[in-house]
């Protein structure tokens, strides 16, 4: 990508005693030994001196670098660490004497691989503000930084490949799928680029989302993480976090020029994370149908000449984890009654004590990133999503619910409970009542010791 980098950086202080810095406005760096630890958890200590941000400018080298590497704690500007919930593995490999601490890593061959952006959404907070829009491209837009020796990491990676599904072989053998040789091979793989994105999030913009001050965002996450960030409390000046959490895969089948263009089709599924099923077949939700009919769709409109996008969030069992997860399915399929359609969102409350920790607040950025102003089919029946999504200006013309037949049999529960209470249904799951609702019942595992499980049973109001 091309990216404006003529106006230099003024930065908050310069080291005078290299002429070179103070024509550039680019500070020396300072380098942190690993022999002890230096505490910068108070702005007014010695030495503490963040490189500064100002979020949302529009060239690079004015808004500043995300710094969160540990070979400059005194210049750092962000609180967190790379690799988000990864983090902590570097420190086991740091630990285990298989990692040099002071490893800077060689990005010589790692840039973007396709253009992106940028986009004017790049320069509006209330548009960008949980991942960095300049994250992948380090090595141009701050190579000055580079070249003067700043340890500044990618938060973003954009790459190509080839997928294969098992679904994308039957949908050809089913006549559904046709290869074209291009988007679509023989052999049922499919190309696509693909983008891995790290959160970083803008605090200010992050706690007016959630409709909260930014220090009682700052206390939260602080005291819900048994204080592992004290900097969140000690550094308001720093207003940066790179939080231990998740990132997304972004997945596009055909062109991504053609992301911006209004007048060109764009489907967009927007898919969070279920292990269970995404990946080993649970049938107990309808995750992975619904995410391999979305490639389907992505499949087709990218032989139309559209595009499509699938956006791959971690935030496995609604954000609340996957061990959350399981213990509330062995409530729901324990509970009086069995595991029934009318108690399936009060399981997870009573479990968790919340239905849910998406908040999808912060889920329309990357489309943002990629341009995204318009989607003509949006395949999803979630109203939290679909709203979240809109009222940040983007427009979607067409819902495209699950069809019927991909519903695997012990989600009927799932189902059945999501579109009574409001989920976008369509045509195909018209007329589910109270009393469909009551009715569902899914799969009995035989928890109380018999050797057998029953079927989901799904009793059907007689419409003689």
């Amino acid at each position: 990508m091309t990216v404006n980098t003529s106006e230099p950086r003024v930065t908050k202080k310069l080291r005078t005693e290299d002429k070179e810095e103070v024509d550039d406005g680019i500070p020396t760096p300072e380098y942190s030994p690993m022999d002890y630890v230096s505490l910068t958890s108070h702005s007014g200590a010695f030495g503490v001196d963040p490189i500064p941000i100002s979020w949302g400018h529009p060239n690079p080298l004015v808004r500043g670098p995300v710094i969160c590497t540990v070979r400059h704690s005194s210049q750092r500007n962000a609180i967190g660490a790379h690799s988000g919930s990864y983090c902590v593995y570097t420190g086991l490999a740091v630990a285990a004497g298989k990692l040099n601490p002071e490893y800077v890593p060689n990005l010589k061959l790692t840039t973007p691989v396709f253009r992106v952006g940028p986009f004017k959404a790049w320069h509006d907070p209330k548009k960008i503000a949980s991942i960095d829009p300049f994250g992948h491209c380090t090595t141009e837009a701050y190579a000055p930084y580079l070249k003067k020796g700043f340890d500044i990491r990618p938060t973003i990676a954009v790459t190509k490949a080839h997928i294969d599904l098992p679904e994308c072989r039957e949908a050809i053998a089913a006549g559904r799928l046709k290869p074209d040789g291009k988007i679509l091979m023989e052999s049922g793989q499919s190309i696509v680029a693909k983008a891995a994105i790290e959160q970083v999030w803008y605090l200010p913009e992050i706690s007016r989302r959630f409709g909260c001050t930014e220090a009682k965002l700052r206390k939260s996450i602080f005291q819900m993480t048994n204080g592992m960030y004290p900097e969140l409390i000690t550094r308001s000046d720093i207003k940066i976090f790179l939080p231990p959490i998740g990132g997304l895969t972004i997945y596009i089948w055909g062109d991504p020029d053609t992301i911006p263009d209004e007048d060109i089709e764009l489907t967009c599924r927007v898919h969070d994370e279920c292990n269970g099923s995404d990946v080993f077949g649970s049938d107990i939700c309808t995750c992975r149908p619904y995410l391999t009919h979305a490639i389907e769709e992505c499949i087709k409109t990218a032989q139309r000449g559209g595009c499509g996008i699938v956006v791959y969030f971690r935030k496995e069992g609604r954000s609340l984890g996957e061990v959350t997860k399981y213990l509330v399915y062995n409530t729901r399929k324990r509970q009086e009654g069995g595991d029934s359609a009318k108690n399936y969102f009060n399981c997870t409350e009573q479990v968790a004590g919340v239905q849910d920790t998406r908040f999808q607040a912060l889920m329309p950025d990357p489309l943002h990133w990629l341009g995204v102003t318009k989607i003509h089919n949006f395949i999803s029946m979630s109203d939290m999503k679909y709203n979240a999504i809109v009222s940040t200006g983007i427009k979607i013309v067409n819902r495209i619910e699950i069809p019927k037949e991909l519903v695997p049999q012990d989600a009927q529960v799932e189902i059945t409970a999501k579109v009574f209470h409001g989920y976008n249904a369509g045509k195909a799951y018209q007329g589910i009542d109270e009393k469909e609702l009551e009715n569902t019942v899914g799969r009995d595992y035989k928890y109380d010791g018999s050797d057998e499980s029953e079927e989901p049973v799904i009793v059907e109001e007689d419409s003689s």
